[in-house]
């Protein structure tokens, strides 16, 4: 049985991720918004879903590890594994507002993460820890995010709009099944991460992973399919704009609004292992900065870096445990 969801869950990410992407890019025309800023939102909010409910079931059941460890370790992925084959497949243009606001966005609430789990106490016994105060800064950052997104949404509404004839009633005759296409695209993405998060789990359990690792790799790798099957898809479809505001939005969504709402639930212990993985983190984050900057597109050849930086980070996490 748990085999059979782990098929069925990759069978549902796909298939989903499909018509989430046409859906959500038909939307956004509809919407006259650019497809970036829909990647920003609804399309990495949706798809970061699976790592929302994993981190929180786990927090509840008191695995810090697995909580931590799925959001860091789904960051990591997104930035090097899933932007790096995107790119390797399909070359990824950058749009300047993304480089300028939205990436260096992700890197200060990556540094602001590292800040806050720094806990220096005078007690002996004290750990790293992310309380629930922590939690409410995460989240504050994220509303201003969000604020952000919304006013630049709003602007470029407004820039964009052109009459005519027939302007309205083509848009009112493609949001009902632009939303139903949408809604169970997005439908199978979460229930088909969450089976192969679950089955994936389970059978690295048995094989005797520890919390940490399992975290770390099969829980965030299985988290991050969504993401990695609606960034290529969105890629073979030429909406690259919209492949790369939904890692970086995910990215944003799963450190400020996932931490943030898991540690408000229940404060996280950090295990100092932790350190090292966040630092790559960020390290990661300021190269794909850099490298959005030159010709304003990340391509195969850096794509290819980032991958192998993501094979070589692997190899030492299951060295490590």
């Amino acid at each position: 049985m748990v085999y059979l969801l782990l098929i069925i869950g990759f069978a549902l990410l796909i298939k989903g991720a499909d018509w989430f992407v046409t859906g959500a890019s038909k939307i956004a025309h509809l919407l006259r918004v650019s497809p970036v800023l829909v990647g920003l939102t609804i399309v990495a909010f949706g798809t970061g879903a699976p790592e929302a409910t994993v981190s929180v079931i786990a927090a509840l059941e008191g695995n810090p590890g697995v909580t931590v460890g799925n959001v860091v370790g789904s960051n990591i992925i997104n930035i090097a594994a899933v932007v790096g084959v995107t790119a390797v497949i399909f070359p990824l243009k950058v749009e300047s507002q993304t480089v300028r606001k939205e990436i260096p966005f992700t890197l200060l609430g990556s540094i602001a993460f590292m800040a806050l789990i720094i806990d220096v106490g005078v007690d002996s016994e004290a750990t790293n820890l992310l309380s629930r105060g922590d939690g409410i800064v995460l989240l504050l950052f994220f509303a201003i995010f969000m604020y952000y997104v919304f006013e630049l949404a709003m602007n470029h509404r407004q820039d964009e709009i052109t009459p005519g004839v027939n302007e309205r009633s083509d848009a009112e005759g493609g949001w009902k099944k632009n939303g139903i296409i949408t809604v169970l695209g997005l439908a199978a993405i979460i229930l088909g991460g969450y089976w192969v998060v679950e089955s994936s789990t389970e059978i690295a359990v048995r094989f005797g992973m520890s919390e940490t690792l399992v975290g770390l790799t099969v829980v965030s790798i299985g988290s991050s399919l969504p993401e990695f099957v609606t960034s290529i898809t969105a890629a073979l479809k030429k909406y690259s704009d919209l492949a790369l505001g939904n890692i970086v939005g995910s990215c944003i969504f799963n450190v400020l609004f996932v931490l943030g709402i898991a540690s408000v639930i229940t404060p996280l212990p950090i295990n100092t292992e932790f350190f090292l993985d966040v630092t790559f983190m960020i390290i990661l984050t300021f190269v794909l900065l850099i490298f959005s900057r030159t010709n304003w597109q990340v391509g195969k050849g850096e794509g290819t870096v980032l991958v192998l930086s993501y094979l070589i980070y692997l190899v030492y996490i299951i060295m490590r445990n």
